[in-house]
């Protein structure tokens, strides 16, 4: 019945799920609970009509399983990468057992010159849990990259629901028009940071704005 249910999710992403995703999706299933969030400080936090509108944070120098897709969508990309990552927590690693889940799940984005598409080479970042920061097992896919990441300045937005293509240009121009003009942002490179499994439909997401270095 899981993978019935996870079958159909990626449908909706128009992916297939391979038979062995079985596996992985029923030890994530089982250790839901236990999931370590990436560690940040927050710098401030901007609200509008008591609501917290938007947040800066600062995130320390940290090891990251990467990978990068270019397929025709941008739920395509993010899917294929997450199954490929799954594997990798789940087992087919150096040390040969479950790593743990850390959130959020990273999706680094580009926008075209004109600013009203997605590139479509997305980066997929799962964040190594603290045991493994040190000694990070080594992936069996050569298309997995541990790959040590830079203390990284951004402001953040909560949105809820389906990360599409066309929900994440929304978020962003909506995000744009709380700020305001600024330079203090890059405004071609923005991180889409997923909290929850993508079979949970008003699943929590956020839009980072990354700060100028």
């Amino acid at each position: 019945r899981l993978f019935a249910h996870w079958e159909a999710v990626a449908s909706t992403h128009r992916v297939s799920l391979p038979p062995d995703m079985a596996g992985p999706i029923a030890q994530m299933a089982r250790h839901r609970q236990a999931r370590e969030p990436v560690p940040y400080v927050s710098l401030s936090q901007h609200g509008k009509c008591e609501e917290a509108a938007y947040e800066e944070r600062r995130y320390p120098a940290g090891k990251w399983a990467c990978v990068t897709m270019g397929e025709p969508m941008y739920e395509q990309s993010i899917s294929m990468s997450f199954m490929k990552l799954m594997r990798y927590i789940c087992k087919e690693n150096s040390v040969g057992c479950y790593l743990g889940m850390t959130v959020p799940v990273l999706n680094e984005i580009h926008l075209t010159k004109e600013g009203t598409e997605l590139e479509r080479e997305v980066l997929t970042a799962y964040y190594l849990p603290g045991e493994f920061q040190q000694n990070p097992p080594v992936p069996m896919d050569p298309e997995i990259h541990i790959t040590e990441r830079a203390p990284l300045r951004v402001i953040t937005r909560v949105f809820y629901g389906m990360t599409t293509e066309e929900t994440i240009l929304r978020e962003i121009g909506l995000f744009w028009e709380l700020l305001g003009s600024t330079d203090m942002v890059l405004r071609e490179t923005y991180i889409v940071a997923s909290y929850e499994n993508p079979s949970i439909p008003q699943r929590r997401n956020e839009i980072w704005f990354i700060c100028r270095a």
